[in-house]
């Protein structure tokens, strides 16, 4: 009987752990350095370095098709110049999928589509907002028609323009008037079919904004004060990035929509900057974030609030260029602009049967000390 009273010690510790967030990148082709390298290239690149999702944000159909050969999953983006046309006419919402889908699909693994990016930032020169939610539905009706029911549809949009606080997360809300027009709207068709909800989160721009953020904090480092208490959860945060994320999921379920999954679209750090005074836009903080991201997405704890709050990470992005808005000269690449990696660090998700071993751990360690008890049984009933 002894050997059986350490059955329910042994399974309370068995690490059945939450499933851990795909780490993919972001590849933009048309800002690429000139000339591009050829979309079979990209995708022999991205295989090599086992990275298995990619992010599109100029899905290219020379480049979707690239991809058709191997098992990497793509995310494609239609960029917000798009979305009028989108919203106004269903016609043009299936004539962009007979072009970027249609022709390549299933066998290039498409599974998200993003109608627009960021179009509530207020730098962006014309308000696209209004077009959004029309051309979302647009999309996802000729996707129906077409018979295709696997691919999810949604918007991706900025932290800073969408969220009123990071700390405490449990303060966090949708900033308004978009929250009640926009958001709660997307988020029902969201629910209803099954789609992500995409955001991008980049601790780098909230490191620069407030001062009284250290470092460590951002940079993921196990550092002893490296730590910020939400007053009201009691919630412990090491790490910027799971603090914002949960911000992300706290005003969702503030608007009754906990249960949709989130996906970072866009996140990362910069190892040089636009401007003379960002001395943190350096190779050795990009790298400890980079880092840091990748084991705390492995370590299954993606955010405190919610385990499995955090579907997928796209790190921004493969390579360095030279342009684009969003980026506004900032080198975010894990490549140089000749394709070298600049850091060592492992994108791959192979850790994910790591808890698979360790239950086969505690598995044999339970058979050995039953063992154990069985002997010392019998020793002490013959003595």
């Amino acid at each position: 009987m002894a050997s059986f009273l350490f059955l329910p010690l042994l399974f309370s510790f068995l690490p059945f752990t939450s499933p851990i967030p795909s780490i993919g990148i972001t590849y933009s082709s048309t800002v690429s350095p000139p000339p591009p390298p050829l979309p079979a290239k990209v995708s022999s690149l991205i295989s090599a370095l086992k990275i298995t999702s990619v992010r599109l944000p100029d899905p290219v159909p020379s480049l979707i098709k690239a991809f058709a050969p191997t098992n990497t999953s793509l995310f494609l983006s239609i960029s917000n110049s798009h979305l009028p046309a989108l919203a106004s006419n269903g016609s043009v919402a299936l004539s962009w999928l007979r072009r970027h889908v249609l022709p390549f699909y299933p066998r290039s693994k498409i599974s998200l589509i993003s109608v627009g990016n960021t179009v509530l930032d207020s730098t962006t020169i014309q308000d696209f907002s209004p077009f959004l939610l029309p051309a979302t539905r647009n999309l996802h009706h000729a996707l129906q028609d077409l018979g295709i029911n696997k691919i999810q549809i949604s918007a991706t949009f900025s932290f800073f323009s969408t969220i009123t606080t990071a700390f405490p997360p449990s303060s966090a809300v949708f900033q308004q008037p978009a929250g009640d027009l926009i958001i709660k709207p997307l988020l029902q068709f969201l629910e209803q079919t099954n789609s992500s909800f995409l955001i991008n989160i980049y601790p780098y721009n909230l490191f620069r904004l407030n001062s009284e953020i250290p470092i460590g904090f951002a940079l993921f480092q196990d550092n002893p004060f490296n730590f910020r208490d939400d007053p009201v959860t009691g919630i412990r945060y090491f790490n910027l990035f799971a603090m914002m994320a949960d911000a992300m999921l706290t005003a969702m379920a503030a608007m009754g929509y906990q249960n949709i999954p989130v996906v970072v679209a866009e996140t990362g750090w910069p190892s040089g900057g636009s401007q003379a005074e960002e001395v943190e836009a350096n190779g050795v903080y990009a790298e400890m974030y980079l880092k840091g991201l990748v084991r705390h997405l492995k370590s299954g704890a993606a955010t405190p609030l919610k385990k499995d709050g955090v579907a997928e990470v796209y790190v921004y992005e493969l390579m360095d260029h030279i342009g684009g808005d969003n980026e506004r000269g900032r080198k975010w690449g894990i490549l140089t602009e000749n394709m070298t990696m600049k850091y060592n660090v492992e994108f791959s998700s192979g850790a994910k049967n790591s808890g698979i071993c360790l239950v086969a751990i505690w598995f044999t360690n339970l058979l050995l000390i039953t063992s154990m008890n069985l002997i010392l049984g019998f020793t002490g009933i013959q003595g």
